[in-house]
């Protein structure tokens, strides 16, 4: 219980005040493959060495006890059904903070989760509701849920006291579309230097000898796409995909069907052991990623760190973590040529993996990010928010093109 007696802000003659700051509306730590979750333990647990008290919701107790890595974890049920399980948890997991918990400052994860920002400032939390990634142009959702998720948008400016925005595309929409400021805090890369390559030897592969896709089986990170082209090349090398989805049957079905007509392509599901993966990002080849929503991924961050190359599907959001280095592919035929150049260049395939861990370890720093979220904590408890001025803010009538 993080308590009920309130926290005032440190004045500048004043030791800093240690904060009490809730994490709402994500799956909970440990973190498996989501960008919210990896954020939050990658956050909290910096905030915790920071001397500041973190409360996370989860949805699942698993096996870690009432704390991990010094957050403190609260586990609450949900809806086991696609629409209604995020809204179910953040319902509990609000009703809690507002009645027990009561924080000196709230970090509401995904927009959809906006109805909900009231309820905590109108007992004094002041909420930073992080915008995801342009959630309803996901094609896991019908009409009405993309347009649920297109009100939420709006709810979420007029209602939060700051927005967060995690890529420099995200930003862009905000200001373009509401005219909202947002607090722009990238996500941070894991540095892999070294790993042991027994675990994947074990999974029949050899270090540097396989192509690598991490991934939600869901449209908009075009596995499909990347078997079907895969297929179709000449490579040499396997391509090992680890994923899986639980509300798209029929979209793992067909990429199952893909994938059990070449000997070459190998499905692990989903792969929960952090140091296996690790050690499969750090031994790829290549890792081929798909995702065309969500701002930065955590996915694509862990390649980078592990010096990994990247084939990326060619979107805004990928290009802004990759920088200079990076191949691209926008359908299958794309990423069949893709794989060949880069099977066929094996030199400059490893130049430029070494570039990207370079441009990790300069522009994705975890300690960076959680400082920022520090610092935006200090001013939300101190009375600052940009709520007076967005309460009636609308959609501009014309589109975002990235």
């Amino acid at each position: 219980r993080l308590g009920h007696t309130r926290s005032m802000p440190h004045s500048s003659d004043s030791k800093p005040t240690s904060l009490r700051i809730a994490m709402i509306g994500t799956r909970g730590v440990p973190a498996a493959y989501g960008g919210f979750e990896t954020a939050v333990e990658e956050i909290g647990r910096r905030l915790v060495d920071r001397g500041h008290s973190v409360l996370v919701y989860g949805r699942t107790a698993g096996s870690e006890g009432d704390y991990f890595l010094g957050m403190r974890r609260v586990t609450l049920p949900s809806v086991r059904q696609k629409a209604l399980e995020t809204l179910s948890h953040t319902a509990l997991s609000t009703a809690h903070a507002v009645t027990r918990a009561r924080p000196d400052v709230a970090f509401v994860f995904n927009a959809a989760n906006s109805p909900f920002v009231p309820a905590l400032r109108a007992r004094g939390i002041p909420v930073a509701l992080h915008m995801d990634g342009l959630e309803w142009k996901r094609a896991k959702w019908g009409p009405r849920g993309r347009a649920y998720y297109r009100w939420a948008e709006q709810n979420g400016v007029r209602t939060a006291d700051a927005l967060i925005a995690d890529a420099p595309g995200i930003a862009d929409y905000y200001t373009h579309q509401f005219g909202a400021p947002t607090e722009m805090f990238r996500y941070g890369a894991p540095i892999l230097e070294s790993a042991p390559s027994d675990g994947v030897e074990a999974l029949g592969f050899e270090a540097d000898g396989y192509h690598l896709v991490v991934a939600r089986f869901e449209p908009e990170n075009h596995v499909r796409e990347i078997v079907e082209g895969y297929s179709r090349s000449d490579a040499t090398k396997p391509l090992v995909v680890v994923g899986a989805a639980p509300y798209a049957a029929e979209y793992t079905e067909a990429i199952a069907d893909i994938a059990a007509s070449d000997p070459r392509i190998f499905l692990l599901g989903a792969v929960y052991d952090q140091a296996l993966l690790d050690a499969l990002y750090f031994h790829a080849y290549t890792y081929v990623h798909g995702h065309s929503v969500g701002g930065t991924n955590p996915s694509l961050l862990r390649a980078i760190g592990a010096g990994t190359p990247v084939i990326a599907y060619d979107v805004g959001f990928n290009r802004e973590v990759l920088g200079d280095a990076g191949q691209y592919f926008t359908d299958a035929a794309g990423l069949a040529r893709a794989v060949e150049m880069v099977e066929a260049n094996p030199a400059e395939n490893a130049a430029e993996g070494t570039a990207l861990r370079e441009r990790a370890r300069t522009e994705f720093s975890w300690d960076d990010v959680a400082a920022e979220y520090e610092d935006l904590a200090r001013r939300l408890a101190a009375g600052y928010s940009v709520h007076p001025r967005l309460r009636r803010a609308t959609r501009a009538l014309t589109e975002w093109e990235a």
